[in-house]
């Protein structure tokens, strides 16, 4: 199962993307997908209740706007030239410890969405 979010920006709703690609909206189960959702075994709750319950969930469209997958992280931490590629198309050498770097929260965004370049941007990863 694959976690999305789908709907109008700042209306989405939780739902999943089942092995058969099928994606089902589960708001009737879940209130969202946020740091609190993934304690107490929360995935594991909700494989079961899929398990269950997936066939009379709610269909979702296939053109429903996917927003960002969680809401309202605190911090995102991130990993730079994470694969040697990377630093090979960055030509610079392949880092020998993690680097590691935090976005702002508001960086967050959904698939196929617009990447915001701030003003005055001079090097936007």
């Amino acid at each position: 199962m694959r976690l999305l979010r789908f709907g109008d920006f700042k209306n989405e709703r939780p739902a999943v993307e089942l092995k058969d690609v099928r994606r089902v909206d589960i708001s009737v189960f879940w209130e969202d997908f946020s740091e609190s959702s993934f304690k107490n075994d929360g995935l594991y709750k909700l494989g079961g209740w899929l398990e269950k319950e997936a066939e009379s969930c709610p269909k979702i469209p296939n053109n429903s706007r996917i927003g960002s997958c969680i809401y309202r992280p605190s911090k995102i931490i991130c990993i730079g030239l994470n694969y040697a590629k990377h630093a090979v198309e960055s030509e610079i050498a392949v880092p020998t410890k993690p680097i590691i770097f935090f976005k702002s929260t508001t960086a967050l965004c959904g698939a196929h969405h617009d990447v915001v370049v701030p003003r005055n941007s001079e090097k936007t990863d």
